[in-house]
């Protein structure tokens, strides 16, 4: 039975490029598309560029154009990216579409007139120094439910809660870095916990993964909160329907995107946007990372329900991606946009090495640079593409590129890759693509050790006929495991297709086998990895991070400060800088940067408050001998008296170093 699919991908912002944290779900969901595509459903896969927000107004307005100049440029850096990784969208289209106003209005007259949306009085952050109201992303502090330091106004990256920024604790202006005031303004709220008892029973009826059903959960028991849908000018957004100044939150309109790029393919194509949004028979699939689950799973679905629009399907939900072990690094060089990427290596390795690694669950995934290159050259070149060019390359040589037939050992082989369809189909769907992988490749060892057992490159010179027999078979193989791998790296199996001389292979193939046929040329399908070019993309990417860093107009209270003013050498040499043993270090209770220290200063104790708690535990730094201005007044800081400061350096955060010295120095001794 053929079923009718809608995919979307979550939406890019247009404020940045794609990097390869992005692509770990764009490939996911393109290989689940294509899937789906090759077993002969009715699936599309529409995504758009999210562009709506202050960032992008902040950012047009420093550089001195138009958010809509900032937006087409990024479309189409966007659209590159993706086509260079083999992505394949049938609709990819922008938020700021007259398409997804329409729907936008049409959703809030929806819930307004059903009495799901309130109007009341907020008090809010307001920046005197930039004269505008402080959107979510615009304000950062602590978090006022874990205590996570340096999140954003709406919801915290380490524990998931969402809250209103005049919640924050310790609340800055990104822009300037001044604390904001509060001012009061009307602003529009959507009535979430009106929908808690559909969107309890939606969760209960399998849309999301058990692991985030679980989390949703706590969520129902705090009880669902109003959400305010509004924000106030200047905005660079759509304004709300009889308002001169205010105008929707972009994550209102963000995910309507996906309405809007339906319908912008239906307008296209000449599709019935209804079979999609309004007809209950109709799959929605929403790939998404776990980041964003309370919008997704509670906000949106809601929303829908209210507007009588079709609900998910699925939330495909994914984990975040490491690299080497850690988060994705500027200075590192392992913070690597897509187009980085594309310069040094090929799309398929990134392809084949995110399948290998993803499941159906949101856990993180890790892309070990080491592991990747091995990874790649042993299964990818060394296991799939050799069979092809063993067994095409001999045929071609000596045999006029001409299969024979297969004897009946031959076809009980293949009759084992074929066997394995339903198994590898369930794996595809359920998006358990390493388990996929790893079944793949253990066919793919069958079939090399018949070639090894039957060495067609012997019984070429002796039995041309028996060694056909043999190629023939392998052949076949070739094309059935090129079945299987085609929607995780579609570019190798274009390749292949072209050797075999036969039509784009689809999974109902896997039933009909190869004789009598003639083959074409050899052609080379992939290299193997270079380590080099690989160490080679990560050294661009630290020096493309480190010349943003300098260059960038994306308004931060990071950006450069002007130099201080003016010292003497006479000013300099005051400074006395002595080295000091660290002879206790401790977490300071209540404090996100701070370490508690114990230094022998070579006869006297000093206590020091140092903000290197994201680099270093306490445990690290005890027996060390570090340098410190011992001769700076004391201060008085909230969790006591400091003595002195240590000497440490770096971008800041976890890549802060101290400044140690030799172990055999004497606590005390003066360093020049």
């Amino acid at each position: 039975m053929t079923r009718r699919i809608l995919v979307t991908a979550a939406l890019p912002y247009a404020n940045g490029s794609i990097h390869i944290g992005h692509l770990v779900e764009y490939i996911q969901t393109d290989i689940w598309v294509r899937f789906q595509k090759m077993q002969g459903h009715d699936c599309i896969y529409c995504c758009a560029d999210d562009t709506h927000g202050t960032p992008i107004m902040i950012r047009a307005r420093k550089e001195g154009v138009a958010p809509e100049q900032i937006i087409e440029k990024m479309h189409a850096e966007h659209q590159r990216d993706f086509a260079g990784f083999n992505i394949d969208f049938d609709s990819y289209y922008s938020t700021h579409s007259p398409e997804n106003q329409q729907f936008s209005e049409t959703i809030f007259n929806a819930l307004k007139d059903s009495g799901h949306i309130e109007i009341r009085d907020v008090e809010q952050a307001y920046c005197d120094t930039d004269k505008m109201f402080l959107p979510d992303r615009f304000i950062r502090g602590i978090c006022p439910k874990c205590g996570a330091p340096d999140q954003y106004g709406d919801s915290c990256e380490a524990c998931h809660s969402t809250y209103t920024p005049v919640e924050l604790k310790d609340p800055a202006c990104s822009i300037c870095g001044n604390p904001p005031v509060r001012q009061t303004s009307k602003h529009y709220f959507f009535k979430l916990a009106d929908f808690t008892e559909q969107l309890q029973q939606w969760v209960a009826a399998g849309h999301v993964h058990p692991q985030i059903a679980n989390k949703l959960q706590e969520w129902f028991q705090q009880g669902l909160r109003d959400w305010d849908i509004s924000r106030d000018a200047p905005y660079f957004g759509f304004k709300i329907p009889g308002e001169t100044d205010k105008y929707f939150y972009v994550w209102l309109d963000a995910p309507i995107g996906y309405i809007a790029s339906t319908k912008n393919y239906c307008n296209q194509t000449g599709r019935n946007f209804d079979d999609y949004w309004h007809n209950p028979d109709t799959e929605i699939h929403h790939f998404i990372g776990k980041d964003i689950t309370y919008f997704h799973a509670l906000f949106w679905p809601a929303m829908l329900m209210g507007a009588n629009f079709n609900t998910p399907t699925q939330l495909a939900i994914h984990g975040f991606l490491t690299v080497n072990g850690e988060k994705m690094s500027k200075s590192r060089g392992t913070f690597i946009n897509a187009a980085t990427y594309l310069k040094h290596l090929d799309p398929q390795y990134l392809r084949y090495y995110y399948a290998c690694k993803l499941g159906s669950g949101p856990e993180d995934i890790d892309l070990s640079i080491e592991d990747f290159v091995s990874r790649i050259n042993s299964d990818l070149v060394g296991n799939l593409a050799n069979l092809a060019s063993r067994s095409v390359t001999m045929l071609n040589k000596n045999l006029d590129a001409k299969l024979g037939a297969l004897t009946t050992e031959a076809r009980e082989l293949l009759a084992q890759l074929a066997q394995a369809e339903s198994e590898i189909a369930q794996l595809f769907e359920a998006r358990e693509y390493a388990s996929a992988i790893r079944t793949i490749c253990r066919l793919a060892d069958l079939v090399n050790r018949y070639i090894d057992d039957r060495k067609p490159w012997k019984q070429i010179k002796t039995d041309p006929e028996h060694a056909r027999e043999t190629l023939t078979t392998v052949a076949n193989a070739v094309r059935l495991l090129t079945i299987y791998v085609k929607p995780i790296i579609p570019a190798f199996a274009e390749k292949i297709e072209s050797i075999l001389n036969v039509e784009p292979l689809k999974w109902s193939d896997t039933q009909t086998l190869l004789e009598n046929h003639t083959i074409n040329p050899f052609q080379r399908l992939i290299e193997r990895v270079d380590p080099d070019k690989a160490q080679a993309m990560i050294e661009e990417s630290k020096q493309e991070q480190a010349q943003d860093a300098k260059s960038s107009k994306t308004p931060s209270p990071l950006d450069e400060e002007p130099l201080a003013e003016q010292i003497t050498y006479d000013d300099f040499v005051k400074v006395d800088l002595r080295v000091a043993k660290v002879v206790k270090a401790e977490h300071v209770e209540g404090a996100d940067k701070l370490l508690h220290l114990e230094l022998d200063l070579g006869g006297e104790t000093r206590s020091v408050f140092a903000g290197i708690k994201k680099a270093y535990d306490p445990e690290q730094l005890l027996g060390k001998h570090m340098i410190m201005v011992a001769n700076l007044a004391p201060r008085k800081m909230k969790f006591g008296l400091s003595e002195g400061m240590i000497l440490a350096a770096g971008p800041g955060d976890a890549d802060v170093f101290a400044l140690t010295i030799d172990p055999g120095a004497k606590p005390g001794q003066r360093v020049h």
